[in-house]
């Protein structure tokens, strides 16, 4: 049982999902172009998925590239998709030989067949695995997502496969892109800002959120740590009122 610096044991999330923020400020307070900075980020969220697999948590979402930030720069967004597609090929085996999962979550009917190959590859090569689940939410916007899930109900009440009064909460949390996964305990924002961002809205209904003014590149296995020692002193419950 892992230990908190307090006398509690840490409880461990089962679902953890992070908005990985502050990557530019992080290069821009270094006095180096926002590459190094994207860079680096992808260095600390290496460390962090090994730490997941050290403490047993078996789902990490992390918001990677959303379906606003096409309209960065042209050249920002060329380095990203570079980056995105030499990480998968350098990290895919180490990855696979920690037991991690890889599923993008996000909006595929927009991406080029490259793309859509290379992360199709990735999950495929992945599939069996069950250590640790790696939920990448590229090209992702959660509004996007909860229009996505209503046409697909939509389509299948047109077509008799259901009916309106199939359509539950669960039924819609089925059509989403985290289908089959438990819902978010703790949702981590680095970088010192305090909003959403259009990032899983259905599925943070009960989450609890941790924010930090650490910088993405410079949020560790022990900033990662406090996030969990927060989360193990909140008191969950999901409207209830619970006895003392």
């Amino acid at each position: 049982m892992h230990q908190s610096k307090t006398d509690k044991p840490l409880k461990i999330p089962q679902h953890v999902a992070i908005i990985m923020d502050g990557n530019g400020r992080w290069a821009r307070q270094k006095f180096l172009p926002r590459q190094f900075g994207h860079k680096e980020g992808v260095n600390s969220l290496k460390r962090i998925v090994k730490h997941c697999v050290h403490l047993g948590i078996k789902v990490l979402t992390v918001y990677a590239f959303s379906t606003e930030n096409w309209a960065r720069p042209e050249e920002e967004v060329s380095f990203l998709m570079s980056l995105m597609e030499k990480t998968i090929h350098t990290e895919i085996q180490e990855l696979d030989e920690q037991g991690v999962r890889i599923r993008m979550i996000g909006d595929r009917t927009t991406l080029s067949q490259q793309y859509r190959q290379l992360w199709e590859r990735a999950e495929e090569r992945t599939h069996s695995n069950n250590i640790l689940q790696l939920n990448i939410a590229f090209n992702y916007g959660g509004r996007n997502e909860i229009v996505n899930a209503a046409r697909s109900l939509i389509q299948d009440v047109l077509a008799g496969k259901l009916t309106f009064a199939d359509i539950t909460e669960q039924q819609f949390s089925n059509a989403l892109y985290t289908q089959n996964l438990p819902d978010p305990d703790l949702i981590i924002r680095t970088g010192g800002e305090y909003r959403m961002s259009n990032f899983l809205l259905w599925q943070a209904a009960y989450a609890e959120w941790y924010f930090t003014d650490v910088l993405w590149p410079d949020f560790g296995t022990e900033e990662f740590e406090k996030a969990l020692e927060s989360y193990t002193y909140r008191e969950r419950r999901f409207g209830r009122v619970l006895e003392k």
